[in-house]
C-alpha cells in the first residue's frame, strides 16, 4: 500500500478521478455531520460493499452521488474490487484485510479532509 500523497499525485493525473469533487451541499453534510460520523458511515460501506470476495455487482455498487464517502471513493479509485486492484494492487477474489480497509478507510477520509479545507 501508498502513501496517501503520493496515490492523490497519481489520481491527479486521470482525468476521470480528478472530476469528482465534494459539492456544496455535500461539504455542509459532512460539517454537518462531522469527520467521525462520516468515518463510521465509510467504514460501514467498505465493510458492506467492497471487502466480501464476491461481489455480485462489482463495478456498480458505489453510486455515483448521493454521500460524500461515495464521491470520494471514485476521486480516490476505491469505488470497486477492479480499480482497487487496478490502483492499489490490493487483489479481487478474496475479503480485504483489516490492513486493507483501514488504508481504503483513511485514503477516503484524507481526500474528504482536504475538499473541506476550505469550506466555512
Amino acid at each position: 500500500m501508498h502513501n496517501y500523497d503520493d496515490v492523490f499525485q497519481w489520481l491527479e493525473k486521470s482525468s476521470f478521478r480528478a472530476k469528482f469533487k465534494l459539492s456544496a451541499a455535500d461539504k455542509k453534510y459532512t460539517a454537518d455531520k462531522g469527520l467521525d460520523v462520516l468515518r463510521a458511515h465509510c467504514r460501514d460501506f467498505v465493510q458492506k460493499r467492497l471487502s466480501p470476495a464476491v461481489i455480485p455487482n462489482d463495478g456498480k455498487q458505489t453510486p455515483m452521488r448521493g454521500h460524500p464517502v461515495f464521491i470520494a471513493q471514485h476521486a480516490t479509485a476505491c469505488c470497486c474490487r477492479g480499480c482497487l486492484e487496478k490502483w492499489h494492487h490490493i487483489p479481487a477474489g478474496r475479503p480485504l484485510t483489516d490492513a486493507e480497509q483501514n488504508y481504503i478507510i483513511g485514503l477516503i477520509m484524507a481526500w474528504i479532509e482536504r475538499q473541506m479545507q476550505n469550506f466555512i
